[in-house]
C-alpha cells in the first residue's frame, strides 16, 4: 500500500482524521487551514469531511432553489480542486451532483489519481431544518464496497447510518471501514450509538465527521468519531478539539469478520 508522502508503505496501518466543521461560512477558511496543519502534524493518510462541506446548508428551506443548488455544486467543484492543499493521500466526503436532470447527494473520494463518486445517499429526511427529500432524490438500493489503496470501504451518508442491514451487508462484502459524513442535529449521542452498532454488525471501523453550529431549525451537533470493529470508541472530536486522528489496522477488521456476532449471521 502506498498512501503518499504522509503514509507508511507496505503495512496494514493508516492514520485517519475525523472532524467537526463550523457551519458558518466566514469561519470555514480558517478551519480549512487548521485541518491541513493538523493532518500534516499527525501524518494523516485519510481525512473524512462532513456531509456537503463546501457550501452553506441548503436544506433548511422546504422549497428547492435552483440558484442555491447550482451555487453549491460550483462551490464544491472549486473546493475539491483545493483538496491537495491538505497534503492527505485520501480525502472523502459528500457533494451535490446532477445527472441527467436528477439531483443526488454523492459520496466522493479524492486521491492522487483523481476524484471518484461512490455511494449516493438513500435515506432522505424531510423535516424542519432538513428538507432534503425536497431538494434531491434517493440513490440506488445497492450499497457497494469500493477499494482505495488496498482498503475496502463503504459509505453510509448521514441518515443512511440507520439502515443497519446495509452496514451488515458491507461487512459481508469485506468492508474494512465505513465512512459516515454527517450534518446531524444536537442529539449526537444517538448518532454515536448508531456508529458503534454499524461497526459491530459489520466488523469494520466506522468513521464519521459532522457539521457544528448553524441557525434556526438547522442546528448541528458536531462530534466526529472513530470506532473500532468491536464498537470501542478510538477517538472523538469536541468544540475545543475539532480534529481527532487515530490509527486503523486492516488486519483487525478482517479478523473481526470471523468473530461474534459477525460469525452468527446466516444467509439473508
Amino acid at each position: 500500500m502506498n498512501t503518499g508522502p504522509q503514509g507508511r508503505t507496505g503495512d496494514h496501518v493508516i492514520k485517519v482524521t475525523v472532524c467537526e466543521m463550523p457551519d458558518e461560512r466566514s469561519a470555514f477558511g480558517l478551519w480549512w487551514e487548521r485541518l491541513g496543519a493538523h493532518a500534516k502534524h499527525e501524518g494523516s493518510d485519510l481525512a473524512l469531511l462532513p456531509e456537503m462541506p463546501f457550501s452553506g446548508w441548503l436544506f433548511a428551506d422546504p422549497k428547492f432553489g435552483r440558484a442555491a443548488w447550482d451555487d453549491s455544486v460550483e462551490a464544491h467543484r472549486r473546493w475539491i480542486e483545493r483538496i491537495p492543499e491538505l497534503g492527505v493521500a485520501i480525502v472523502a466526503g459528500s457533494r451535490p451532483v446532477e445527472v441527467r436532470g436528477r439531483r443526488f447527494n454523492e459520496g466522493f473520494v479524492q486521491t492522487a489519481d483523481g476524484m471518484t463518486g461512490e455511494h449516493r445517499k438513500r435515506n432522505l429526511p424531510d423535516q424542519p431544518g432538513f428538507y432534503e427529500a425536497s431538494w434531491y432524490v434517493r440513490g440506488g438500493k445497492r450499497f457497494s464496497v469500493f477499494e482505495v489503496h488496498g482498503w475496502k470501504i463503504g459509505f453510509l451518508i448521514c441518515s443512511d447510518l440507520w439502515s443497519v442491514w446495509n452496514a451488515r451487508a458491507y461487512g459481508k462484502r469485506g468492508a474494512d471501514a465505513i465512512l459516515v459524513p454527517r450534518a446531524t442535529g444536537l442529539g449526537v449521542d444517538k448518532w454515536l450509538a448508531g456508529g458503534r452498532t454499524a461497526a459491530v454488525v459489520s466488523g469494520a471501523y466506522c468513521l464519521s465527521s459532522n457539521r457544528s453550529g448553524g441557525v434556526g431549525d438547522a442546528r448541528f451537533g458536531g462530534m466526529g468519531w472513530a470506532v473500532d470493529p468491536d464498537g470501542e470508541v478510538l477517538g472523538i472530536t469536541t468544540p475545543d478539539e475539532p480534529f481527532a486522528t487515530v490509527e486503523l489496522d486492516m488486519r483487525k477488521a478482517r479478523k473481526a469478520k470471523k468473530t461474534y456476532p459477525r460469525d452468527a449471521f446466516g444467509e439473508d
